[in-house]
């Protein structure tokens, strides 16, 4: 039955299932792309350090949960069929993400802001640990054998797109509005827009059948009545579960978070970069990188999965310190020539209304067309009335690169995009085929999601934490040092990846 869907056919398929899964990535990656306007919404305000903090803890929770998703909406899409699991998985993310956008803050109704946010970001992730499994799962028994690496690639490009389409919409939203209006409520609009694309995705949705596979299994019997137990209490199928965790996703979560999240984390706390041009940077990366998904997902089909994904990890692990060595010294002040121009601001501004601020600012321009900007700002009156006491400090440093520097970081940041197509272009592919079908769903998901909810998920907090650590204690690399959490991680797969991964590892028959 399989042989028999046309190219056509396949592409419908495609676009339907991709579309439903690339707004799940974007609702999914919305969180992070604002998570530092979210830590002055959502959490109290007089330690920006631990708000920050507190906030990739939040949005590391939606990862964390990302496996009992998949072990839910897996059984379930095993059970009843791949179409009307990843139906409900698509409302379910798209409403938790349409309410983050409505929550009041944290002035407004004290500890509840950040308990509901994380109720919702827990909703998110249990939404995604059973999309991408569905979807996966949907397109590759939709694909011929010999090209399931080139179709179920497209899937792939889905995460990458969510993440540049959730960067556009906040570049958008902050073109259109003045700073203050992005701040007061304009960074509710990406939120709150997703309902509208979940509406379009699910009027599209529910005209696809079921995949050809499944209904073939179901009309002869062979579909499972207990997937969790065949999926993980046979040896042969739980051996292979393993192997795809700690050989492949593992390694494989943390090239991906490492590459579209640090990276962003990194230029935005770390080199001081602008907000909105570390977001056109990453954006630009991203458009030119995307495509190398389909590259090394049809690679994969001639070639095999095996050595495409770990290629990926290898060069992670060799060149993650070089790359993040790089990019700190584009805008390292200290390896800066001379001072070509400078000028000293002093004026005071109204915030939100209520309070005003004395700002005294230094703006540096150096030879090579970096601006450094120093921001010291000290709240003077509050509601007409003059501050007694001790005064609120804001201290704030900026840096906005141009020319040969801005288009080196991109290279920077591009490089590391090509190390995520390698090894997450072909293993949607080299998960569907290691299963039977009658338990893929379910199978799949696990070692995915924990691979890339767990492992990779935790890595901006942890990542952070160790050079927040590192700083403190002197160490004067502390800005590499939240890359060892990564390159251990990717070797480590790379070693089980190398040793115990082989093309025989073919789904089997469990009935």
């Amino acid at each position: 039955m399989q042989e028999q869907v046309s190219k056509k056919g396949i592409w419908k398929v495609i676009g339907a299932s991709s579309l439903g899964t690339l707004i799940e990535w974007y609702d999914f990656f919305i969180f992070g792309s604002l998570s530092v306007v979210i830590s002055t919404k959502f959490f109290p305000a007089d330690n920006p350090t631990a708000a920050f903090l507190s906030t990739l803890a939040t949005f590391a929770a939606g990862f964390v949960v990302r496996p009992f998703g998949a072990l839910f909406f897996g059984r379930l899409g095993d059970l009843i069929g791949r179409k009307y699991t990843f139906m409900v998985t698509l409302m379910l993310m798209g409403g938790a993400t349409f309410l983050i956008g409505c929550i009041p803050s944290y002035e407004q109704i004290g500890f509840m802001a950040p308990l509901i946010v994380l109720i919702l970001r827990l909703l998110q992730g249990l939404a995604l640990g059973g999309e991408y499994g569905g979807a996966a799962t949907y397109v590759a028994e939709h694909a011929p054998k010999g090209e399931r690496g080139y179709w179920t690639s497209w899937i792939q490009t889905t995460a990458t797109f969510g993440l540049f389409i959730s960067l556009v919409v906040i570049l958008l939203t902050k073109f259109f509005l003045t700073e203050n209006q992005f701040d007061q409520w304009g960074w509710r609009v990406p939120f709150l827009l997703s309902i509208l694309m979940v509406y379009v995705s699910y009027l599209i949705r529910k005209n696809m059948d079921e995949s050809p596979e499944f209904k073939k299994a179901k009309a002869e019997g062979k579909t499972s009545t207990n997937p969790l137990k065949e999926s993980f209490g046979n040896k042969y199928n739980l051996k292979f579960v393993l192997l795809a965790l700690f050989g492949a996703a593992m390694g494989q979560g943390v090239v991906w978070y490492t590459g579209q999240f640090y990276s962003m984390s990194y230029m935005k706390t770390v080199m001081m970069l602008e907000s909105n041009q570390a977001d056109t940077i990453l954006g630009i990366a991203l458009l030119f990188g995307t495509p190398f998904f389909v590259v090394f997902g049809r690679l994969s089909d001639r070639l095999g999965r095996k050595w495409v994904m770990l290629l990926g990890m290898l060069l992670a692990v060799l060149t993650y310190r070089p790359i993040y060595q790089a990019m700190y010294n584009i805008t390292n002040p200290v390896l800066k020539e001379e001072v070509v121009a400078s000028r000293t601001e002093h004026y005071s501004e109204s915030h939100q209304g209520e309070d005003v601020y004395e700002v005294h600012t230094i703006n540096k321009v150096f030879s090579d067309g970096t601006t450094l900007k120093e921001e010291h700002k000290s709240l003077i009156s509050r509601d007409g009335k003059a501050v007694q006491g001790e005064v609120k400090a804001l201290d704030k440093t900026t840096v906005h690169i141009n020319g040969g520097n801005y288009i080196k970081l991109i290279l920077l940041i591009f490089i590391q995009i090509i190390y995520i197509t390698l090894v997450y272009g072909p293993i949607a592919a080299f998960l569907v085929e290691i299963f039977p079908v009658k338990i893929r769903y379910t199978s799949m998901s696990l070692p995915y999601h924990i691979g890339n909810g767990i492992f990779g998920g935790l890595l901006p907090a942890v990542s952070t934490y160790l050079a927040t650590n590192a700083k403190t204690i002197g160490d004067p690399t502390f800005y590499l040092e939240g890359l060892w959490y990564p390159i251990i991680i990717s070797a480590v797969s790379f070693i089980i990846g190398a040793l115990y991964i082989n093309k025989n590892m073919v789904a089997k028959d469990l009935s």
